[in-house]
């Protein structure tokens, strides 16, 4: 395994880090991931280095499924708790305790100091390495939401603070507001961020490399579509193998096969093949190789050999012909985001 400083903080991360998003999740009545699968994919992550896990108060049905099995395994195991960097989420409406109620979601102190504690409870720690707020609240100001994740941070429950997806003058005014009032800052996001998905992060990821934030991206796959898995059919849908990740949603093909993205595909593998790598390997190395910002993509595996086959990124480099190929195929500007 391969380790880097997580942006502008002093603490070190896998290359890789393992998501858990899929413990106890529910789609059409089907568990995706059920306890004992969670535990051999956390078994197979941490044996082969990663020291990375991220995970949200709201995955799992019901919410906080996630991090309780990611406490009970941690227990089970005695992994000493320094040697472990945990990251969770707080935002929406958590349903943990029954229907949720009006104070059960959102950024203001009321619910934050409320999942906290539950969150820690769960994963049966004292604190966090890093807390993501999980999306932007439009009905708390702002400087709320950082005083109140300061308390947390000052008090030793949290180390590092995260943002997810929001627009990027969201993120430039939360990073204004914590340089103004003195409060804690976000160190680490984690967007939507893969080869395929050409919708424009240019504007965030340029405030990330501005700020020396960590990138850490969720679906660096594009849900499996950078696998190599899907097939092209001749009227343009998508052809995906039962089971898939294609199979499972609507969104799949609006979301993850435009036309560019059968092209960024059609370079990935053609990558691929002259470095003897898979496609997904190919893409992952992609993400860990932007040179702007700390990029650690969040691999989500179903199994075990799947995961251990993203590990595989590690033990191989990319030319820079290689890797401006893949960029040429997204229809890259100068930055070499898109």
């Amino acid at each position: 395994m391969e380790y880097t400083t997580l942006g502008d903080t002093g603490t070190t991360v896998s290359r890789l880090c393992f998501g858990t998003w899929r413990f106890g999740k529910e789609s059409d009545g089907t568990v995706e991931t059920d306890r004992e699968e969670a535990r051999e994919l956390l078994d197979t992550a941490w044996d082969n280095g990663i020291n990375f896990i991220d995970t949200a108060n709201v995955y799992g049905d019901p919410n906080g499924t996630s991090e309780e099995w990611i406490g009970e395994w941690l227990a089970d195991r005695n992994i000493h708790r320094e040697d472990v960097v945990i990251a969770s989420k707080v935002y929406f409406p958590f349903d943990g305790r029954g229907e949720p109620g009006p104070n059960d979601s959102g950024l203001g102190r009321k619910h934050i100091r409320a999942q906290i504690e539950g969150t820690l409870e769960r994963l049966g720690t004292d604190y966090l390495d890093l807390y993501y707020i999980h999306r932007w609240d439009e009905n708390t100001p702002i400087r709320e939401t950082m005083r109140t994740l300061t308390e947390l941070v000052r008090e030793g429950k949290v180390h590092y603070l995260g943002a997810s997806s929001m627009a990027a003058w969201k993120l430039t005014k939360a990073l204004w507001t914590s340089d103004v009032e003195g409060l804690e800052r976000f160190d680490v996001t984690q967007p939507m961020f893969n080869a395929a998905d050409t919708d424009d992060v240019g504007n965030y990821l340029e405030v990330c490399a501005d700020q020396d934030i960590a990138v850490c991206p969720y679906s660096p796959l594009a849900g499996g579509f950078l696998t190599g898995k899907y097939e092209r059919g001749e009227d343009g849908s998508v052809i995906a193998p039962d089971g898939s990740r294609g199979t499972l949603t609507d969104l799949f093909e609006d979301r993850y096969t435009s036309e560019t993205a059968w092209e960024v595909l059609e370079a990935v593998k053609s990558v691929a093949d002259q470095v003897d790598a898979t496609p997904a390997q190919v893409s992952l190395r992609w993400l860990m190789e932007q040179d702007q910002f700390t990029c650690v993509p969040i691999v989500g595996a179903r199994t075990p050999d799947q995961l251990e086959e993203n590990i595989g990124a590690v033990e191989f480099e990319l030319s820079d012909d290689q890797f401006d190929r893949i960029d040429a195929a997204r229809n890259a500007d100068a930055d070499g985001y898109r």
